[in-house]
C-alpha cells in the first residue's frame, strides 16, 4: 500500500538549532539567487539570535572571501532587547563572498551578569564563584588561571573577588577566546560582490549624431560622428562624470520612420529614432545590432572612440534595446523571432495610447535558444569592442528567465560587465530583475518631487531593497520631463541634481539638463522638438559665456561626491526632521574605520523641494546616526557656498530656492564637537 502523503501542517524537527538564529540579511527575499554588493560597501550582516531564557548570548559573522580566507566579526546587538545582531564589513574584493552566522551561549557573561546580582544581595556567593571558576578553568592562559585563583580564594571579600571578575586584562583574554556552550551555525549564504562601477558612478547621455551635426540650407543634415563627438568628452569628464552612455549606434529603419516630436510623416532629411534598429548600411545591405550607423562612422571609429574615453577616465555604456525596425535582417531571416497578427503580418510595439509602428518586438517564446544565442553573441561583440557597460532599453518587455540566463553567462565569463536595467515598470518586475542579475535600476526617481514622496522612496532604497537593488537615479531623460522640471525653472534643476547626487551612489543627467531646458511637446513629458527622432546640436561655448548653464553646480556635485566616501554608500541614507512641509533633511555618515583617512565623514542635506519659494524652518537631528551623542555641538561646512556654523539637535535654516535651495552641510568632527 502508499505511503500516505505527509500531512503539510506537522513540522519537520531539526529546523532550527539549538539557539535559533533567524532572518539573516543581506539575502534576497526567496533566496533564489545570491544577494549582491560592490567593492567598497560597507555591507551590514544581521541575523536574529535568541533563545529560552535569560541566558547571554554571543554572535559572530564567519566571513569567507573569494580567495578562501575566513574573518570573524563579532555581532552586536542593534538596541537592546532586540535580538537583532549586526557586523558591518567593507568589502574589498569582487566574487562570491560566502557568510554564516555563529551563536553560542556566552557561559562567562551569562555567570558574570548573575554575580553581579547575587554578590550584591548576598546570595549564594560561594556557590556563584565556584561556578566562575569552574567557567574559567574551560579556558586556558596565565590571566584565566589567576583569575580563576583569584574568585576561588576565601581570603579576598566577594567585592575584591568580583572586582578580579571585572579586570580589563581578563575581559579582553576572554574576548580573543570566548568562553562558550551550545554553539550553532546558520546555513552558509553566498554575497555576489561586483566591482565598484556595478553601483557607484556619475552617468552622462548624449548623441554621438548631435554633437558636430551641421544643417544645410536646404535642410538636409551632416551627422556628427564619433570623430567629432570625441570633442565633447573632455567638457563631459570635466564636469566629473565616470560614464557616458549613448543611445542606440546602429544603423536606423526607414520604413515608417518618424519624424520630429514622433510623427508619422518622417521627410528626407529625418534621421529617425535610433532605437528604431537595424537599416541601410550604404552598401545595398541592411545591418542589425551588430552594426554602426554609416554616418557615425565605421567599427573602427568606435573603438577608437572608446579609447578616446579611457584616456579621460571615461566608460562608454551602450544602449542593449532588443527590438527591430522593419528593415532589421531578422525579420526576413529569423520571421519567428516576432509576434504575427492574423493577417500574417508583424505587429508592432504599441503602449497604448503609444504607438511604434517604427519598431517590432521580439517574441522569445517561438525559438528561446535561438534567439537567446543570438544576443548572447551581440552582447559577446560589443564587449570585444572595449564596451564593460549596457544600458538595457526596457528590459521589463522581455521574459525574467532570459536575463537571468543572458546575466548569468556574462558574469560568469565577464565579470566586469554591468547592466543597468531602464525598469520604469511595476514593482514586482523592477525588483525581479535586479534579483535576476541586473547591477544598477532606473527607479520612480523623476516622479518623486515632494517632501513625503521623497522621505518614503529614499528610505526604501536605502534598507527595503538594499540587498539586491542598487539605483541609478537619472534626474531626465529623452522621454521624461516631469512637470517639477517644465514650471519649476532654474531652482528645480538644482534641487533635482544636489538629491539625486547626495542621495544615491549612482546618478546621472541627459545631455541638456545642464542648459536648462524644460519646454515640452503639449500634452507630454518630452521636450519638444525631441532628440530622439532629429539632430539636436548644442551652443556650450554660448552657454558658459552667458552664464546660463548649470555645468559649473554638476561640476561642484561630482566633486563632492569623489571626495566623501558616505556619498558612495547608499545603506547609510538617515532621514531626519524639518517642521516645515517641503524642506527635505537626511544624512549620509561612514565611520573612520571605514574610510581611506580613517576620520568619520557624515555629510547633511537639506532641501526646499518647492522650487517657487523661500522657506525659514527648524531642522531636528538625531546625531546618533552621524556618529555623535544627543545633545552635543559641532561645526558644519556648507560645501556649496563655503559658509561655516555651529549645529545642534535643532538647527534654524533658510533655503532661498531662487538662490541656493539646498544646503550640503560637511560634518567637522574632532576638536570642533563640544559637550553641551
Amino acid at each position: 500500500m502508499a505511503a500516505a502523503p505527509a500531512d503539510p501542517d506537522v513540522r519537520v524537527p531539526g529546523q532550527l538549532g539549538r539557539i535559533p538564529i533567524r532572518d539573516l540579511r543581506p539575502r534576497q527575499s526567496e533566496n533564489l539567487w545570491a544577494a549582491n554588493a560592490y567593492v567598497g560597501e560597507v555591507v551590514p550582516f544581521e541575523a536574529t539570535v535568541f533563545r529560552e531564557g535569560h541566558d547571554a548570548l554571543f554572535a559572530e559573522l564567519v566571513l569567507t572571501d573569494p580567495s578562501g580566507a575566513v574573518t570573524r566579526h563579532p555581532m552586536h546587538e542593534v538596541a537592546k532587547g532586540t535580538d537583532r545582531h549586526r557586523a558591518e564589513v567593507r568589502l574589498d574584493s569582487m566574487g562570491a563572498w560566502r557568510w554564516r552566522v555563529r551563536a553560542a551561549r556566552d557561559d562567562w557573561a551569562t555567570w558574570l551578569h548573575t554575580a553581579e546580582i547575587k554578590v550584591a544581595a548576598d546570595q549564594d556567593v560561594d556557590i556563584v564563584f565556584a561556578a566562575g571558576v569552574q567557567v574559567l578553568q574551560r579556558g586556558s592562559g596565565k590571566v584565566l588561571a589567576d583569575a580563576a585563583r583569584a574568585l576561588a580564594d576565601p581570603g579576598l571579600t566577594p567585592a575584591a573577588r568580583l572586582k578580579v571578575a571585572h579586570d580589563p586584562r581578563l575581559a579582553k583574554a576572554i574576548a580573543a577566546h570566548p568562553l562558550l556552550s551550545l554553539v550553532t551555525e546558520s546555513a552558509p549564504l553566498t554575497l555576489r560582490v561586483e566591482r565598484a562601477r556595478a553601483a557607484v558612478g556619475s552617468w552622462y547621455e548624449f548623441f554621438p549624431r548631435s554633437e558636430g551635426a551641421k544643417k544645410a540650407k536646404d535642410g538636409s543634415w551632416t551627422s556628427g560622428t564619433f570623430r567629432t563627438a570625441a570633442k565633447r568628452l573632455p567638457a563631459v569628464a570635466a564636469m566629473g562624470f565616470d560614464v557616458v552612455y549613448l543611445p542606440p549606434i546602429h544603423p536606423i529603419g526607414v520604413a515608417f520612420r518618424k519624424g520630429p516630436n514622433n510623427t508619422t510623416d518622417a521627410g528626407p532629411h529625418d534621421p529617425g529614432s535610433p532605437w528604431a534598429i537595424g537599416g541601410p548600411l550604404g552598401d545595398g545591405t541592411n545591418g542589425g545590432h551588430d552594426a554602426i550607423h554609416p554616418d557615425l562612422g565605421t567599427l573602427a571609429d568606435f573603438r577608437w572612440f572608446v579609447a578616446e574615453a579611457e584616456k579621460l577616465g571615461l566608460e562608454i555604456a551602450l544602449d542593449l534595446a532588443l527590438q527591430c525596425s522593419p528593415d532589421h535582417p531578422w525579420v526576413t531571416e529569423h520571421p519567428e523571432w516576432f509576434t504575427h497578427r492574423p493577417d500574417g503580418s508583424i505587429a508592432y510595439a504599441e503602449n497604448p495610447p503609444k504607438k511604434y509602428q517604427d519598431i517590432y518586438p521580439l517574441d522569445f517564446d517561438t525559438d528561446p535558444e535561438g534567439l537567446s544565442a543570438e544576443v548572447l553573441r551581440i552582447v559577446e561583440h560589443w564587449i570585444a569592442q572595449g564596451v564593460n557597460i549596457f544600458r538595457v532599453d526596457n528590459p521589463h518587455t522581455k521574459p525574467l528567465w532570459f536575463w537571468e540566463w543572458l546575466l548569468g553567462r556574462i558574469a560568469a565569463t565577464h565579470p566586469d560587465v554591468v547592466f543597468l536595467a531602464e525598469a520604469f515598470t511595476r514593482p514586482a518586475m523592477l525588483h525581479s530583475l535586479a534579483e535576476a542579475g541586473f547591477q544598477q535600476s532606473y527607479t520612480y526617481f523623476t516622479w518623486r518631487n515632494t517632501k513625503p514622496e521623497l522621505e518614503e522612496f529614499l528610505t526604501g532604497l536605502a534598507t527595503q531593497s538594499a540587498d539586491y537593488l542598487h539605483p541609478n537615479l537619472f534626474v531626465n531623460t529623452p522621454d521624461i520631463l516631469t512637470e517639477y522640471l517644465q514650471f519649476g525653472g532654474p531652482p528645480a534643476y538644482k534641487i533635482r541634481a544636489a538629491i539625486a547626487a547626495t542621495a544615491s551612489p549612482s546618478w546621472g543627467v541627459y545631455s541638456g539638463y545642464e542648459l536648462f531646458e524644460d519646454v515640452a511637446r503639449p500634452g507630454s513629458e518630452e521636450n519638444i522638438d525631441n532628440e530622439k527622432y532629429e539632430y539636436k546640436p548644442r551652443d556650450w561655448a554660448r552657454a558658459a559665456t552667458t552664464g546660463r548653464t548649470l555645468a559649473p553646480y554638476l561640476t561642484l556635485l561630482n566633486q563632492i561626491r569623489r571626495e566623501h566616501p558616505s556619498l558612495q554608500q547608499l545603506r547609510n541614507l538617515r532621514v531626519h526632521w524639518s517642521d516645515d512641509d517641503a524642506v527635505l533633511v537626511y544624512s549620509k555618515f561612514l565611520d573612520g574605520a571605514f574610510t581611506p583617512k580613517g576620520r568619520p565623514d557624515g555629510i547633511i542635506v537639506v532641501a526646499n523641494v518647492d522650487p517657487h519659494s523661500v522657506r525659514e524652518t527648524s531642522v531636528h537631528l538625531d546625531l546618533r546616526q552621524l556618529g555623535l551623542d544627543p545633545g552635543v555641538t559641532f561645526d558644519v561646512r556648507e560645501i556649496l557656498t563655503g559658509q561655516r556654523w555651529t549645529w545642534s539637535d535643532s538647527n534654524f535654516v533658510r533655503l532661498d530656492a531662487f538662490t541656493e535651495p539646498v544646503h550640503i552641510l560637511n560634518v567637522e568632527y574632532g576638536a570642533a564637537v563640544r559637550k553641551p
